[in-house]
């Protein structure tokens, strides 16, 4: 077992011993053992104050159902291909599964696993009635055409049709599906089932989705953000912040940061990062949304646009000073060395905007030089709850305006914030946002599944 966080006690001879059960079972999904192992570090106050809950996190850390299937499909040249695709329906306790879809040749089934397990925390944290789940393909749309991603995404939806429904599985979007895909999902789903209903979230508000779902990821991390700086009676006003990705989930957050007066200064893909030392204009910000969105370019192309930019190849943006850091690629993407470069230049929180992006030696590092620690099961929980307000709006075939929606998002990212304080401060950890969004969410689902018996 990899070793423990320095800022945690060390764990129990009982956790450690629930740990390796669960790691024999799957030893080789390094992904899904690292969720495990970071929610099992941090629980120790609550199982020892009643030991069930240590057996309900063993039932816990097994799926309900994991679901693994093909996806054949024909190319453009009329070549026959096959993917894999999967859903792992993770837990049902507090509502149907809920979780979106990653579409990228990484995926596999520890992937698909830890990004489910995270969901189950996410989900209870948001307050609404949602469970945890996750799926997606190793197929990537990067390179295809629509004609190519419409005829695999039917071909999944044909599969995936059988195991979800509004009452039961809600699928969302992720990496690589994003409003082309939900629809074309959408529509096969409509055709195979002959319903009109929720079974998907991110649809377009003319048929059923609901408004600013696409912005809720990147603004319910700032908006977690902006209450860090507000617990210690400051503002995101005027804060330098690094931004890591140019996706959907990163364009949002430096949209936020700039209505919020923050100064976003970097921004990156797979091959380097930009930084605009004085900070991202409006403007600049629309040029990276055109790249991404419509050429589909690389983040360097902005350097034609602003003469002010510099491009760093082939780096991450972690060693520019910053006042916070929003990590916003993927899962692992800031290490220890990073970190350790965060806190040199004196930053002050790092507010997790992907799943998992920071790996165990960077909380380790963050959390042991007190730099405050926005855990993504809290801080990404925006676009999941948006999702949860979007079968809200179906259900009641209604839809809110942009501005309440908005402001229900503000209210959830706050009680999420509360949350993870309170659960902190009652477990003896004060300001430890990482154990208290474990703790916060962990008892929500435990009590649920403790009265629904063993199921």
């Amino acid at each position: 077992m990899a070793r423990s966080l320095s800022s945690l006690a060390p764990p129990s001879a009982e956790v450690e011993a629930l740990y390796k059960d669960i790691a024999a079972r799957d030893p080789d999904q390094t992904e899904f053992l690292q969720a495990v192992q970071e929610v099992l570090y941090t629980m120790g106050p609550i199982f020892e104050r009643d030991s069930r809950y240590l057996d309900v996190m063993r039932r816990l850390a097994e799926p309900e159902r994991v679901i693994h299937f093909r996806v054949p499909w024909v190319d453009s040249q009329g070549r026959e291909q096959v993917n894999r695709g999967y859903r792992v329906q993770f837990n049902s306790a507090i509502g149907p599964y809920k979780g979106g879809l990653r579409f990228h040749p990484s995926v596999n089934l520890s992937i698909i696993k830890f990004l489910g397990f995270e969901q189950i925390f996410k989900n209870s944290l948001t307050t609404l009635m949602m469970g945890g789940g996750k799926g997606g393909s190793d197929f990537d749309p990067k390179g295809k055409t629509d004609v190519e991603v419409m005829a695999f995404c039917q071909s999944f939806m044909l599969e995936l049709s059988k195991h979800i429904g509004a009452d039961c599985d809600v699928p969302a979007g992720d990496i690589g599906v994003g409003g082309r895909e939900i629809g074309y999902l959408f529509g096969q789903y409509k055709r195979v089932r002959n319903e009109f209903t929720g079974v998907l979230t991110g649809k377009a508000p003319a048929w059923g989705g609901s408004l600013i779902r696409p912005e809720a990821t990147g603004y319910g991390a700032v908006y977690f953000a902006e209450n860090v700086f507000n617990g210690v009676d400051d503002t995101l006003k005027g804060k330098r912040c690094l931004v890591s990705g140019s996706g959907n989930v990163a364009q949002f957050a430096v949209e936020k940061l700039l209505h919020l007066g923050a100064v976003p200064i970097t921004m990156s893909d797979s091959s380097g990062y930009i930084m605009e030392p004085n900070g991202f204009t409006p403007e600049g910000l629309a040029e990276v949304m055109r790249l991404k969105n419509v050429a589909r370019a690389r983040i360097s192309d902005y350097t034609k646009f602003s003469s002010t930019a510099e491009f760093v190849p082939g780096a991450k943006p972690w060693s520019v000073p910053c006042d916070a850091a929003f990590p916003c690629a993927t899962q692992n993407e800031l290490n220890g060395d990073a970190a350790a470069s965060l806190v040199a230049n004196k930053c002050k929180a790092v507010v997790e905007g992907a799943n998992m992006p920071c790996d165990m030696a960077a909380i380790d590092v963050l959390k042991g030089n007190g730099v405050v620690f926005g855990p993504a099961k809290a801080a990404n929980a925006g676009g999941v709850a948006v999702s949860g307000l979007e079968m809200a709006q179906d259900s009641s075939r209604l839809q809110w305006t942009r501005e309440e929606v908005d402001a229900k998002l503000f209210s959830i990212m706050k009680d999420i914030y509360g949350s993870c304080t309170s659960a902190a401060e009652e477990a003896n950890m004060p300001g430890d946002l990482q154990a208290g969004a474990n703790i916060a969410g962990f008892l929500k689902v435990a009590h649920a599944m403790i009265d629904q018996g063993s199921v």
